[in-house]
């Protein structure tokens, strides 16, 4: 009898040990790899990323990426680092390779090296320098989310795998594409005439997987300049915002014949705002008034405190009118077709939402000055569930029946519609979410959808992992930019065991 209860024992604890191996949603060799990878390399990740972001990748106006020096400067250094850690290196002019193992069968990593421009005045030290000490716990500088971070994680995923002689069914190829900000035409045309990897991630994005994007348009407005002879308080001047992917975080409007009454009453209503900090300077009849809001990325506009916005509203007064001379057309058009929300609402009927992407969002990101006119650019997000050609016609009723009623001498610009981007048959999504859930805890984990939008659409089946964390706010184009180390520490956990499961 104790025989039997022995086997019986034995045979039961065999089967319950094979049942929890067989359901393990990541292998102890993905997770021993992973653990391994921050133990020995956290220290070299974060110095790999403090070299990169040293270089002022942005785009510049005329000047292809392989004739900028700044580019050129910093594909040497990857491939500095690259090569040091036992990686093959391929540059292919915009695009940079930089590879793990010989099999025909690849695995592609995307991720970018340029970077959105940065209002050096707002950061306690460079952009350009990574500050790990001002705020302790973060690592601080243009590209630390926003994707030079995610490079360097990738990096040393690949070093760490490579540590452990882990034999790949699939190549690992990190691509690092140099204008992913600014222009896709190179990375198209790249794409036409080279192979690519049967499987692909974008590390550029969020958890837990990304599958669907909205798409990125731009409207744009042009308000005739005119002059204003009578003694009536007007708005000579309004300007703000940085570029077209970032909420603004500045705005400044210029009032002339500004009587005492206007002055107290736009006081009065800035007081109100709590979220904004308003300064006003007075020179005689000139009054001007700036806003200092919150930048954060146009594809969470929620994340912002739009300065544009809110300092059009404090105009916005009973008993006062701008005579519409450019400026003022400006503001009246803001109040009345944007306010302070941000889904498009008040503009005819252009908003509209999608049960998984979302609602389309609207923001006003750039003021432009022009010599006859002063332009508008407002950022949109927009979700599947409208075709381009109806969005377009609904803007184009609302913006003319306002230009009517009011008489504002103002034009439409070439506005841009991208579209919306879904991906519903990833076979690579399971296995991520199986990742993600395992390291950060966060059970029943699902794909979802984005207001940004990222190079996944151009590679196959691709979807977004990482680097940003559901909840958190994303740092990315802000004028703080940044990544904590716990989070960088937790990204390379995550990012070696995936490549382990997706190559191996």
């Amino acid at each position: 009898m104790l025989i039997f209860r022995l086997i019986t024992f034995y045979f039961t604890a065999l089967f319950i040990s094979f049942s929890s191996q067989a359901n393990t949603a990541v292998s102890p060799l993905a997770n021993n790899t992973a653990e391994y990878a921050v133990e020995r390399y956290s220290n070299d990740m974060i110095d790999s990323l403090a070299e990169l972001v040293t270089f002022n990748t942005v785009a510049i106006d005329g000047v292809k990426s392989t004739d900028n020096p700044v580019h050129i400067a910093f594909k040497a250094a990857l491939k500095r680092q690259a090569e040091q850690l036992g990686l093959d290196y391929s540059d292919h002019g915009y695009v940079v390779i930089i590879g793990l193992g010989n099999s025909k069968e690849r695995l592609g990593v995307i991720t970018h090296g340029d970077i959105q421009p940065v209002d050096k005045s707002k950061w306690q030290k460079s952009p350009f320098e990574l500050d790990k000490t001002s705020e302790p716990g973060k690592l601080i500088a243009r590209g630390t989310e926003d994707d030079k971070g995610p490079i360097s994680t990738a990096l040393y995923a690949m070093k760490a795998i490579q540590d452990k002689g882990i034999k790949l069914n699939k190549r690992i190829e990190l691509y690092v594409y140099m204008a992913e900000e600014s222009d896709w035409g190179p990375l198209e045309e790249f794409i036409k005439h080279n192979s690519l990897p049967q499987t692909n991630i974008t590390i550029d994005a969020e958890y837990p997987v990304v599958t669907a994007e909205k798409g990125w348009g731009l409207l744009k407005f042009a308000f005739e300049k005119k002059s204003i002879k009578e003694k009536t308080p007007y708005i000579s001047n309004f300007k703000g915002g940085f570029f077209a992917s970032q909420i603004p975080e500045d705005a400044k409007m210029v009032i002339k014949n500004a009587t005492n009454d206007v002055v107290r009453t736009l006081r009065a209503v800035a007081q109100l705002d709590t979220e904004v900090d308003y300064k006003f300077d007075i020179n005689s009849t000139e009054l001007t008034i700036t806003a200092r809001g919150k930048s954060a990325h146009s594809s969470k506009p929620q994340e912002g405190i739009n300065a544009i916005t809110h300092l059009a509203k404090i105009a916005h007064v009973d008993g006062i009118k701008w005579p519409n001379n450019g400026a003022g057309s400006l503001v009246n058009f803001i109040n009345a077709n944007i306010g302070l929300g941000l889904e498009g609402k008040l503009f005819g009927n252009i908003a509209y939402s999608d049960d998984f992407m979302g609602p389309m969002t609207v923001s006003p990101t750039v003021i432009k000055q022009q010599e006859k006119s002063i332009d508008v650019h407002i950022n949109i997000r927009r979700p599947r569930g409208k075709s381009k050609e109806q969005l377009l016609r609904e803007v184009n009723a609302a913006f003319n029946q306002w230009q009517q009623e009011h008489q504002v001498a103002a034009t439409q610009l070439e506005h841009y519609v991208g579209n919306p981007f879904i991906q519903d048959n990833a076979p690579q999504t399971q296995t991520l979410l199986d990742v993600f859930s395992h390291f950060t805890g966060i059970k029943d984990a699902k794909p979802i959808a984005i207001g940004g939008g990222t190079n996944s659409r151009l590679f196959p089946t691709a979807v977004s992992f990482g680097p940003s964390m559901p909840g958190k706010a994303y740092s990315g184009h802000s004028e703080h930019e940044f990544i904590t180390v716990e989070q960088f520490k937790l990204n390379l956990k995550m990012y070696t065991a995936a490549f382990i499961e997706l190559a191996k």
